[in-house]
């Protein structure tokens, strides 16, 4: 029997490869506005980061979001992201 293939996906903070499952999707879609995408299917660009309050709190501060998504990315989406986590 084969064994089922664990999507791996790299977290834009820590640079650590991890199951797909134990990272949040961010997105900027084609209109210009960035979500929380939950479903790993909204059409737009995406970018991963690690489910840890840390890890948030870096990429606020770092400003790493807005560059990956090259965009301005709202405190609103870093206030729903560690709602998330609760």
């Amino acid at each position: 029997m084969k064994t089922k293939k664990i999507p791996m996906r790299t977290c834009v903070i820590t640079r650590e490869k991890l199951p797909k499952q134990e990272l949040i999707r961010v997105v900027r879609t084609p209109e210009g506005n960035v979500i929380i995408d939950t479903t790993s299917k909204a059409n737009g660009r995406g970018a991963y980061l690690k489910k840890d309050k840390e890890v948030f709190e870096k990429a606020q501060k770092s400003k790493t979001l807005d560059k990956v998504l090259e965009i301005e990315v709202p405190d609103s989406i870093f206030d729903e992201l560690m709602n998330t986590i609760k």
